[in-house]
């Protein structure tokens, strides 16, 4: 009878893990004060929000991926 473990290893829950926080870490760096119709706020236009926030959750979602991808070393 064949062994049936888990689906996933260690090191597949490693890269996840890392992965998640590279998520949580980008949208942490979205947060902001807003702009109102009253007060105009023109850090909502900051580098950090439009472009280093997102490409770090995309290398995330892109890390999630390959997370789940790669070859369990284990079995």
């Amino acid at each position: 009878m064949e062994n049936k473990g888990f689906a996933l290893g260690k090191s597949n829950y490693i890269v996840m893990g890392i992965a998640f926080l590279f998520i949580v870490i980008g949208f942490a760096l979205m947060t902001g004060s807003s702009s109102t119709m009253e007060v105009y706020d023109p850090s909502i236009f900051s580098f950090r929000r439009i472009v280093a926030a997102p490409n770090i959750c995309f290398a995330g979602y892109i890390l999630m991926i390959v997370g789940i991808m790669i070859k369990n070393k284990d079995k």
